[in-house]
């Protein structure tokens, strides 16, 4: 039992680590520039597509990856340059209702490109192996490279945001952008550069995903439901937020989908326990987000104070 606890623990450190790559770069967007992207997903789907192209055609994935990051940060400034300018200072209905539509045409341009059959991404042979954890426990190496890889950027983001000439104008524009703009700075640059910023994140953590799951369309879309959720429990344009509250959701949801079904067992039979399980697992990260709610409405690090 023991084994199984810091397995499924360990699968829940990764998993947050993927939802706050994610989330990171979606709150900073929303934070500085009040801007609801629900094609943020999206774009971890094209990072992976892009790591599973480059990869196939250099033959390593270290090489893929480091070719995947630009092309997805370019193809975010692209973005950002054609469509998403367009929606600075308009209503929120509005850009949730133009990013919607852009996730209905990336999703589909995906298809003409790449076709509707999943890809894969061998694991690299230099992390194809696993470490000991205890005793005869073993972890797969990938997916640890994926905790570490996670925790490295988490580091290099507090330390952009919290100790860089760029990160103090990121959080000054989130505070007051009117006021950064009366006072000489591009807003339209630093808007270019959080949403480039953003968006190379979210291909981070899909290029980083894509050899231990299926590459496909639409691949973006369920990792974005949990991005906000991620986000509204951190609170909306916490950095540090988003990082906690990802670890929370991660380790909920696989303790739950594991533990969940042989805890009931202790007041059901074994098939109704298995049964009611399944079927409670999914809703718990929302009944998290509920709970933490009920007590911080704010979520747990408001931005006011922690960006």
């Amino acid at each position: 039992m023991l084994n199984l606890f810091l397995i499924q623990a360990l699968n829940g450190v990764q998993l947050g680590i993927l939802l706050f790559l994610v989330a990171a770069g979606l709150t900073l967007i929303f934070g500085v520039m009040d801007l609801i992207n629900l094609a943020h997903g999206a774009l971890y789907m094209i990072g992976a597509y892009l790591a599973a192209t480059f990869t196939a055609a250099t033959g390593s994935f270290g090489l893929g990856l480091l070719l995947a990051l630009p092309a997805t940060l370019l193809f975010g400034l692209a973005l950002e340059f054609l469509v998403v300018r367009h929606l600075y200072g308009r209503d929120h209905l509005d850009q949730v209702l133009a990013t919607f539509g852009l996730i209905l045409i990336l999703n589909e341009g995906v298809r003409i490109v790449w076709g509707a059959a999943p890809m894969s991404v061998p694991v690299p042979d230099a992390l194809s192996g696993s470490v000991r954890l205890v005793g005869t426990l073993h972890y797969p190496l990938y997916r640890v490279a994926i905790i570490a890889a996670g925790l490295a950027t988490a580091l290099g983001l507090h330390l952009l945001v919290n100790h860089t000439r760029l990160g103090m104008r990121l959080r000054a524009g989130a505070s007051n952008g009117p006021m950064v703009a009366a006072l000489g700075i591009d807003i339209r640059r630093l808007f270019l550069v959080v949403f480039g910023l953003g968006a190379m994140l979210a291909g981070f953590a899909g290029a980083m995903v894509a050899p231990i799951l299926s590459v496909d369309p639409g691949m973006g879309d369920s990792v974005l439901i949990l991005t906000f959720v991620v986000i509204v429990i951190g609170g909306v344009g916490s950095v540090r937020g988003a990082f906690v509250a990802g670890l929370l959701v991660g380790l909920a949801d696989q303790l739950g989908r594991t533990f969940g079904p042989i805890l009931l067992r202790s007041v059901m039979d074994a098939s109704a326990a298995s049964q009611t399980g399944r079927t409670l697992a999914p809703m718990l990260i929302y009944i998290l987000m509920a709970a933490i709610l009920f007590f911080r409405p704010s979520g747990l690090f408001p931005a006011r104070g922690s960006r």
